[in-house]
């Protein structure tokens, strides 16, 4: 496989980063900016938010310019808006930073793929396409913990120096290692969405949408939920995250191989509902800790082993648009999270941290439901009766 890959894998994970980053140091902003740790969530919600729309937008209004031109001028304004974040004195500023980067990072993503997946030979396609998701993935569930560790450190502003730095690097990687690349034709739109027109299409994107809403509330919060409910303070949060971030990472492989063994469809269902009774209980383990890490990482395994699951079930419900699924289960994911942690600011904001679970968990068992009218199908006799397809 082209060594290129690689490189491009870098940059997604450093785009990958930027999103989650600020959950382990909310409480830093938001003592420092002077609001609450609500609205210091809500700079999750606003880049999942803006990553999700601007992504297909901006690919229609850049389908003629040559994609490493167009990868460099998107390091650039992702670089801006990362510097933007390390001189952010006031809430305000922080937030349009925060805009920049995911507008300019949703582009980069998609940008990765779509180059990976151009430079190698038809058989290692879906291998290079499978090697850049593994640096969005792993960015998303690593970046909480490094995030943690650098803003307890050096102050909530390091994690966006380190970030930075590491744009810089990979501007000069791809000035030195990338050929000029011609681009594609891009689908429109009006034609991805009609996509969803299919009631098992409609029905399994919004099943990752809940999904990661679920996951997100709580998630999105763990950081206050450490400190308040177990008591534990900047270094045993770290370790908490590291735990977590390596269990989620090992929770992908997992996933994948359930979907191979058993199928998509059981796979799938049985993960929401593990996951659900998980999320639920973590609330009534923080009486001991240790109980508290074994169902911790129970639930950070489960939250990324849909995924494999996820894609591969799209695949097979509408082959033909296979392509389109991919791009918008990407959105889907990230509406999820930007709406997960919208919601989890509220309740943090209007009760307590330790109600974040329960309001996760009925999240996931409507994401269950949905699962479940995505995977049946309508059998007409002398009533109505349904099961689950084949």
């Amino acid at each position: 496989m082209d060594k290129r890959v690689y490189l491009l894998t870098i940059v997604s994970f450093v785009v990958g980063l930027v999103e989650l980053i600020i959950g382990g140091i909310l409480d830093l902003i938001s003592n420092d900016l002077g609001v609450s740790l609500g609205q210091a969530g809500f700079l999750i919600t606003v880049f999942s938010l803006v990553f999700a729309i601007a992504a297909p937008i901006l690919l229609n209004f850049t389908t003629g310019v040559e994609r490493k031109r167009l990868t460099l001028i998107s390091l650039f304004i992702f670089l801006l808006g990362n510097g933007v974040a390390v001189i952010s004195s006031s809430y305000s500023m922080l937030l349009i930073a925060r805009i920049i980067s995911a507008a300019s990072g949703s582009l980069l993503v998609f940008l990765c793929v779509t180059i990976a997946s151009s430079i190698v030979a038809e058989g290692y396609r879906a291998r290079a396409i499978g090697v850049v998701f593994m640096g969005i993935s792993a960015s998303l569930v690593l970046g909480v913990p490094i995030g943690l560790m650098l803003g307890n450190a050096f102050g909530w502003r390091a994690p966006f120096i380190m970030i930075a730095v590491l744009t810089l690097l990979s501007i000069v990687g791809v000035f030195l290692f990338m050929d000029k690349i011609n681009p594609k034709p891009s689908i429109p739109i009006g034609v991805q969405l009609r996509a969803l027109k299919d009631r098992k299409v409609l029905f399994a994107q919004l099943t990752s949408f809940l999904f990661l809403a679920g996951h997100l509330t709580l998630y999105g919060y763990l950081t206050p939920f450490l400190k308040i409910q177990l008591g534990l303070d900047g270094m045993w949060v770290s370790i908490v995250y590291l735990i977590f971030g390596v269990a989620a990472v090992a929770g992908g492989g997992f996933g994948g191989m359930l979907a191979d063994r058993f199928g998509t469809k059981p796979t799938i269902l049985s993960v929401i509902v593990v996951f659900g009774v998980t999320i639920f209980s973590i609330p009534y383990t923080t009486f001991a800790f240790p109980l508290f890490i074994a169902v911790m990482v129970i639930w950070s395994m489960l939250s990324w082993a849909i995924t494999p699951a996820m894609q591969s079930y799209l695949i097979e419900s509408s082959p033909e648009t296979s392509d389109i699924q991919q791009s918008l289960n990407n959105s889907a994911l990230h509406f999820g999270i930007a709406f997960g942690s919208l919601i989890g600011g509220i309740v943090i904001e209007k009760a307590t941290v330790e109600l974040n679970a329960t309001v996760g968990g009925l999240f996931i068992i409507i994401a269950l439901g949905a699962a479940f009218i995505s995977m049946t199908k309508e059998k007409v006799h002398s009533g109505h009766s349904f099961e689950i397809e084949k």
